[in-house]
């Protein structure tokens, strides 16, 4: 998994899988979700992101099972 974010246009990527994106579908109208030929969600485009999600505050846990 990749997170980007872009400070001069506000937007964070989150590619949760390399592959070839085949479709995107709009969740709203900042929103974007990315999917491959079988329909699994490759990556996820958020615009207006600081407004949207805590950007300063971001965590990563990783837990092993």
């Amino acid at each position: 998994m990749k997170i980007t974010y872009f400070q001069d246009t506000d937007t964070l990527y989150i590619e949760f899988r390399a592959g070839t994106i085949t479709e995107s579908r709009d969740l709203d109208e900042n929103t974007l979700i990315d999917l491959d030929a079988k329909g699994q969600i490759c990556a996820l485009t958020m615009e207006h992101a600081r407004e949207r999600a805590d950007i300063p505050a971001f965590s990563f846990e990783q837990v092993t099972a």
